[in-house]
């Protein structure tokens, strides 16, 4: 009981860090972002923390849910596509922030929506709850993708 209690504290820890590295690129750039045009659906600034600290939680709880389950093959090779999504995440910021280039991130945030699509899908099959905790991320990459080509567009 203990040693979940553990896992689960860690797992939320390293999606939460994962989310730290990451706003550190957006609130370097944060007088960039707001030059740009921006399409009607852009969210309201206050929405991104409140949003992403759930989104980041609810995937450290999937992260513990496949932790817990006993080692073989298909629990590594989920682990993986969950750790390439989160490096993919964190990269997706270092592109659209810090190099301030929303075409390469756009292509970027493709292949993010693309790893957490096989991480949902790879959880599912080891535990039904950790698939479907992935599930509102894949929504919201997803959303960030259109919005991410959106500005792209809308900034030549």
């Amino acid at each position: 009981m203990a040693m979940d209690a553990l896992r689960l504290v860690v797992s939320i820890a390293v999606c939460q860090i994962a989310s730290l590295i990451g706003a550190k690129y957006t609130i370097q750039s944060i007088i960039w972002y707001a030059g740009l045009a921006k399409p009607a659906f852009n969210p309201a600034n206050d929405a991104f923390y409140p949003v992403w600290t759930l989104l980041y939680t609810l995937m450290g709880i999937s992260l513990f849910l496949i932790w817990r389950q006993p080692d073989q093959k298909d629990k590594r090779f989920a682990l993986g596509f969950f750790f390439a999504q989160l490096v993919l995440n964190i990269m997706w910021s270092w592109v659209f922030f810090e190099l301030q280039a929303p075409f390469v991130a756009f292509i970027e945030i493709i292949l993010l929506e693309a790893a957490v699509l096989a991480t949902a899908f790879y959880f599912y099959r080891l535990s039904k709850w950790a698939g479907i905790l992935m599930i509102p991320y894949f929504f919201r990459v997803g959303y960030e993708a259109v919005l991410n080509y959106f500005i792209w567009i809308m900034n030549p």
